[in-house]
């Protein structure tokens, strides 16, 4: 694997989603770990050091918005995407949260791979 050190969190409470994200990092060299609801993914934020965060916007336990606020709160450096098929880019909940610098891209389901590619791409503002 090219880019084994740069590992990606990818949080969605549907399996295939999660499987879908890691195939196409995978092909790209890159390393994933997933988790399948927001309780998991914070026990996985502070001992890793992701690269990025593709974040679902509903989990079964929480808010994707509230799980990126509390993810900030363990690592206020780390890059986190939302990926949903419930808002929309134009949201006004999604450009709120572009602006204060919570998410640092967005991807709407269904996505073609190409977008997450470009969503890894993404610079951080900070």
């Amino acid at each position: 694997m090219k880019n084994k050190d740069e590992v990606f969190l990818i949080v969605d409470d549907e399996p295939d989603m999660c499987w879908v994200l890691e195939e196409i990092l995978r092909k790209k060299g890159f390393a994933s770990k997933m988790a399948l609801n927001g309780w998991e993914a914070l026990t996985l934020i502070a001992p890793n050091r992701f690269r990025l965060v593709f974040l679902d916007a509903k989990l079964p336990d929480m808010d994707g918005l509230e799980l990126a606020r509390r993810i900030r709160e363990v690592d206020p450096s780390i890059r986190i995407v939302l990926v949903s098929g419930y808002f929309y880019k134009d949201d006004i909940a999604v450009q709120k949260a572009l602006e204060e610098g919570l998410i640092c891209g967005f991807v709407a389901k269904p996505f073609l791979h190409d977008e997450i590619l470009r969503a890894i791409k993404i610079k951080s503002s900070w």
